[in-house]
């Protein structure tokens, strides 16, 4: 059996080139003791994989130039030489960015039965709803009536994070781009804001009239302006949750931090960046809080899904154009 995957050819500075990612084919050897072999369905894309390209060991060691590149992935098994899984198992694992996966079975975990589709462990029940959930309860200590900012708020994290706070009682404002997003925010009756075409100064006025009362909860998913105009609009011991700072990733220089982080000081606020991977051991919490609502269609959860594997890369790199509306995902044929 053969196995088409992406690897890397160099690591990029500043965007990646669509022409850095090499689709391979290998003849896939004999299953070893302790190995499983699985037909992936669905690929994940996620931003922190820019991380992954810069050659650098950051929380996770960077892809290797010229091996397969990893990424969430859910699938079905087709052989195994592990007691525990059988073949027709629909499984999750990290061996994505690729069509079929042959790995340990130690990193493959059945997915769970709530009666959802399987690429939802990807999504709102995977990765990014266990990112939104970890961020508010477990890092920003988010209660009830508090005023939640999210920045990035219909991406793959902030769209969750956006409605576990609505779910909590809070008063939710969103940051967002395009019309479409903004809209969708409105809908859920969440606050809409636009950082387009907007300074940091402009920004913060903004989101003062969305949230009078000023912020008690972030969810920085964004850094650069966004940060700087939560920033400015703090209430004393306000919890800011750092999840990512996409506006960075690509950038070719270091980038300036924000000119008002003094308010920290000021508003008594404390800030904090977290790593998911590191709160896993809450995993079954989360499912116990969220699963529910995802099966009586209480979060509405969005996907944006590119068709397949060939157009991995692509997906990947529409990330950083604001493509995607909730979770992108490649499925494959």
């Amino acid at each position: 059996m053969q196995s088409r995957f992406f690897t890397l050819s160099r690591y990029p500075e500043g965007r990646p080139e669509r022409e850095l990612f090499q689709l391979e084919t290998q003849t896939l050897p004999d299953l070893a003791p302790g190995e499983v072999r699985i037909r992936n369905h669905w690929l994940s894309v996620d931003p922190y994989m820019r991380g992954r390209m810069t050659g650098l060991h950051t929380y996770v060691p960077p892809f290797e130039l010229g091996k397969p590149m990893e990424g969430g992935a859910v699938g079905e098994v087709i052989a195994s030489r592990d007691e525990r899984l059988k073949e027709g198992d629909l499984v999750g694992h990290m061996g994505g960015w690729r069509d079929i996966a042959q790995i340990s079975s130690a990193s493959v975990q059945v997915l769970p039965d709530f009666g959802v589709a399987e690429q939802a462990y990807l999504g709102v029940l995977g990765m990014p709803g266990m990112t939104a959930w970890t961020g508010l309860n477990r890092i920003a200590n988010c209660q009830p009536g508090d005023n939640v900012l999210v920045s990035a708020a219909s991406g793959a994290v902030g769209s969750l994070a956006v409605q576990l706070a609505k779910a909590k009682g809070c008063h939710v404002v969103g940051i967002a781009g395009a019309a479409n997003k903004l809209a969708w925010l409105e809908s859920l009756h969440i606050e809409p804001v636009s950082y387009r075409d907007r300074s940091a100064e402009e920004l913060g006025d903004a989101i003062q009239l969305a949230s009078p009362k000023g912020i008690d909860v972030v969810f920085e998913n964004v850094g650069g302006t966004c940060l700087e105009a939560a920033l400015s609009q703090l209430n004393e011991g306000a919890r800011i949750a750092v999840c990512g700072m996409i506006d960075s990733y690509n950038a070719k220089t270091p980038v300036p931090g924000p000119s008002n982080l003094a308010q920290l000081v000021v508003r008594k606020a404390r800030m904090q960046g977290f790593i998911v991977a590191d709160h896993w051991q809450h995993y079954p919490d989360f499912l116990k809080e969220v699963a529910p609502q995802v099966v009586d269609g209480k979060l509405d959860y969005k996907e944006t899904v590119k068709e397949g594997l060939e157009n991995t890369p692509d997906a990947f790199l529409a990330l950083f154009d604001g493509d995607n509306t909730g979770k992108m995902l490649v499925k494959l044929n």
